[in-house]
């Protein structure tokens, strides 16, 4: 995998681009306005997983809310969590409003099509940049689907029209986004903000479309021999499921192309999925494309006639909750556990395969009388173990390796 070469932005004590590795970002769903709710979302999500946290900054109330937020926070620990500004259409007057709130957020996100439209565009979009350029604050500049500048898509569609051979209509959109973040971009360069403080974004809700936009994006910038970090996303992905499938399928196919700097799982809050579930499909994917790793990856059969199920199920389901509940303790202790690969399979056709590939697996035969199974070490076979507490046995082995690296 080749990653496109983009500038190294510092956001805070984070830094991304270049060859740094790909940062995970949250937002809070909570009032900004309320500190005590907001802080306490934010230490949530860093515990999972995010590296820095976006939240909306949209009144007065919620501007001003910022330095108390950023003081609970780095009373509870969390001093180095990064905090983006999240703005829509008043921003450049609330950072103006709240100079302090302007000090303390560690990056600005703005929205090139919804910032003021005609002449006010302009000046809002300029009074914006020079707060960040006087405080030294990278901006995302996030094009969203959704808030296009009609006058930027018109001017392209009016143009599309008159070419012999047009473009579809889909296509002309997605060239409308890519050239509002590179418009802008070149317009905040003017300003005077440095081309490694700003990121660009240009979300859609549609997967395809999604993935054209940011090869257009990443192709333009090659070809200009001047390129932006990017930040990676859906802007509406969707609920749990489908959100999680949709975040997936665009964000593995740009990051396996090399493209994306920073990725977010937008996932539209309910009752039953925590906020949390975004910064967890991001560990995922990236430790799916060995981007990144996070916890051993446990490799698994699906289960079928030739298994013993029951007996599988159980067995998996035990070495599957020990390993959730020690990680925490293994990752402070042992670091290298993070790359482990662990394989509990259930039957002879892929068990002593896929055993082999792995560092430390549990095989069993399939159907069999005699509860048995094969442990492998190191892609040799290691130990037969019998009986109904083979899932106590092998956790045992496992915790030895997982303390020593081998088996004592």
């Amino acid at each position: 995998m080749i990653r496109l070469k983009t500038p190294v932005v510092q956001i805070g004590k984070i830094k991304i681009g270049g060859e740094n590795p790909v940062a995970i970002q949250s937002m809070t769903t909570v009032d900004t306005a309320n500190p005590t709710l907001t802080a306490k979302q934010c230490i949530e999500l860093a515990k999972a997983g995010a590296e820095m946290i976006r939240i909306t900054v949209d009144t007065p109330a919620s501007a001003g809310a910022i330095p108390r937020i950023r003081k609970l926070l780095d009373k509870s620990g969390f001093k180095h969590l990064p905090l983006i500004g999240d703005f829509h259409f008043n921003g450049h007057k609330l950072l103006n409003d709240f100079p302090e709130t302007a000090k303390i957020l560690d990056k600005y996100r703005i929205n090139p099509g919804n910032v003021g439209f005609g002449k006010f565009h302009d000046e809002n979009f300029s009074q914006f940049i020079k707060i960040a350029v006087k405080n030294k604050k990278p901006v995302r500049i996030g094009v969203n689907s959704g808030s296009l500048d009609p006058n930027l898509l018109t001017d392209l569609m009016n143009k599309n029209a008159r070419l012999k051979t047009p473009k579809s209509d889909r296509e002309v959109f997605c060239s409308a986004m890519v050239e509002s973040a590179l418009q802008s971009a070149k317009f905040a360069e003017k300003l005077g903000l440095k081309q490694n403080r700003i990121v660009l974004s240009v979300k859609m809700t549609d997967v395809t479309e999604t993935i054209s936009a940011y090869q257009l994006l990443a192709f333009r910038m090659q070809l200009s021999k001047h390129p932006y970090a990017l930040h990676l996303g859906l802007t509406e992905a969707g609920s749990d499921l489908s959100g999680t499938i949709s975040s997936t399928s665009a964000l593995s196919i740009l990051l396996q192309q090399g493209i994306g700097d920073t990725i977010r799982v937008s996932l539209t809050p309910n009752k039953t999925t925590p906020r949390t579930r975004e910064v967890e499909v991001c560990k995922l994917i990236l430790q799916s494309l060995n981007l990144r790793f996070f916890s051993p990856r446990i490799i698994s059969c699906p289960g079928c006639g030739r298994a013993d199920n029951q007996f599988f199920q159980t067995l998996s389901e035990k070495i599957f909750s020990h390993i959730q509940k020690k990680l925490p303790l293994w990752q402070k202790k042992h670091p290298h556990v993070s790359r482990l690969r662990i394989a509990v399979m259930g039957c002879v056709v892929n068990g002593p395969g896929e055993s082999r590939h792995a560092d430390i697996a549990l095989s069993l035969p399939g159907r069999s009388e005699r509860k048995i199974a094969e442990v492998y070490i190191g892609g040799e076979k290691f130990k037969t173990l019998v009986g109904k507490d083979i899932a106590e046995q092998f956790l045992e082995i496992l915790e030895s390796y997982v303390k020593l690296g081998r088996v004592a």
